[in-house]
């Protein structure tokens, strides 16, 4: 995943571009960039910030750029922004995206000419030079931006900065999301564009607008113009609100934190157990646990805390063995709320289940005679193929893939037989479930059902992406 921003002032906008790019940071662990224009001329700044937080790493950049316009990335993958000349002029581009058909469409550029790709990331072509590229493609920026949106299988967001103002793009199925602040202080009227409406409204913008499934607006310091409206069709990412949006963070009108709490509901009502305590796998799984805690009426509490000072999130190295090694140091008992007691603990999903059972052995470690785990999330049977929410290669990764491999007695199951176990309602789903927890050594194991958690976000069912959870295109 990433998370953009993007500010346009009569003004210089480096402190806005700063604190509002920071905000993202819990989208991205890699790269970080930021890029201006100050009214002459291009500059931009890109930083690793796998070890050391953006704020450190753009301290001395934050006082040395100016610009009356610019735009931010926070990035788990490529480096960016990147600033492009082309026959469209100079401008700078940030991307999220996951560009499935990369391969297809390299071959078809240069098919088409002698276009060349310069900016490689871990050996990769950069998949935001690539939408450069696409874009490039068109006569003008408007069918350029379109062209790029219809041409990755995937998603594709993006933020396009020229000296006439800021593009900003939506995913044509609106699967990543894009909103617009405005400000009104004693410099005059100021306009951004955020992944995260909270990181706005901390720098004293108000919620503007939502832009919808492909949608291409251009913001400049005189106002908001559509450029291409709408469509009607929406897939929004729903793991936005069960892991990755921040609490604060609201989605088509709906916060994170409300949501969590309304789906740990759901998972109470359905289940039987009596623990002693509920509790949540620090960070996502805490608002969830407290949605069932206030449903059950079973006492919620942290049985063990995160040591946030200097451990970072735990897929932040590329290396399994080393995120699972993070995961496990940043969490740190409280012994006294875990002796000898029954515990309920919700996590936000499990993918491959070795954080999890860890987690696990580490409470019995520590006197915890029971530990049920509740995921808030059903079972995840297909990888993602719209958002970088993993850095899963093949869904052998996924321990339900594993286990149905292992109760089938082959790795590639038919669709047909897949859909039996995304089933609640199967003796096969039972099976999956059934095995999934003696491997990782729960006393119960019970996840949360599709229905109850689309539910628990409230917009339409059919504007929600499922895909990962039923395959459902």
């Amino acid at each position: 995943m990433s998370g953009l921003f993007g500010v346009v002032a009569g003004r210089n906008c480096i402190m806005d571009l700063f604190f509002g790019t920071d905000y993202h940071s819990h989208l991205g662990t890699r790269r970080g960039g930021m890029a201006v224009f100050d009214g002459k001329r291009f500059d931009r700044s890109i930083h690793n910030i796998e070890n050391t937080p953006f704020r450190t790493k753009f301290d001395k950049d934050v006082h040395e750029m100016n610009g009356i316009m610019g735009i931010g990335c926070i990035s788990d993958y490529e480096p960016q922004p990147l600033i492009v000349r082309s026959h469209h002029g100079t401008y700078a581009i940030a991307t999220i995206s996951k560009i499935n058909n990369k391969d297809q469409i390299v071959n078809d550029i240069f098919e088409k000419d002698h276009s060349h790709f310069l900016e490689m990331s871990g050996g990769e072509i950069n998949s935001t030079e690539l939408v450069a590229t696409l874009i490039n493609q068109k006569d003008n920026l408007i069918d350029g931006i379109r062209y790029a949106l219809d041409a990755v299988d995937g998603s594709l967001t993006l933020l396009l900065m020229t000296p006439k103002g800021l593009y900003a793009a939506r995913d044509k199925y609106g699967r990543t999301p894009m909103l617009i602040g405005k400000k009104n202080d004693e410099y005059g009227e100021a306009y951004c564009a955020s992944f995260e409406d909270f990181a706005y409204q901390k720098i004293g913008y108000q919620n503007y607008k939502e832009l919808g499934p492909g949608e291409i607006d251009i913001i400049t310091k005189d106002g908001v113009k559509v450029l291409a409206a709408p469509g009607t069709k929406m897939k929004i990412c729903t793991f936005l609100w069960v892991y990755y949006g921040y609490p604060s963070s609201s989605y088509e009108g709906v916060n994170v934190e409300e949501m969590r709490y309304r789906c740990g509901a759901c998972l109470a009502k359905r289940d039987n157990v009596k623990p002693d305590i509920v509790a949540g796998v620090p960070d996502s799984g805490t608002a969830h646990a407290i949605g069932y805690s206030n449903q059950s009426g079973i006492p919620f509490s942290r049985p063990f805390i995160k040591y946030t000072p200097t451990w970072s999130r735990s897929f932040m190295p590329t290396a399994q063995n080393i995120r699972n090694m993070v995961a496990k140091m940043k969490l740190i008992a409280v012994t006294d709320l875990i002796k000898d007691k029954s515990l309920l603990l919700i996590d936000d999903s499990i993918v491959r289940g070795t954080q999890l059972r860890e987690t696990t052995e580490f409470l019995y470690a520590n006197g915890a005679k029971e530990v049920h785990i509740r995921p808030a999330c059903p079972p995840l049977v297909y990888g993602c193929k719209y958002v970088n929410f993993s850095r899963s290669n093949s869904e052998m990764d996924l321990i339900t893939r594993r286990v149905i491999a292992k109760l089938e007695g082959t790795e590639e199951p038919s669709e047909e037989t897949l859909q039996k176990y995304v089933d609640p309602d199967t003796p096969e789903y039972e099976a999956m479930v059934e095995e999934i927890r003696k491997e990782l050594n729960f006393t119960s194991l019970k996840f949360n059902r599709l229905d109850d958690m689309l539910g628990s976000v409230g917009i339409p069912v059919e504007n929600l992406c499922t895909f990962c959870w039923n395959g459902k295109e």
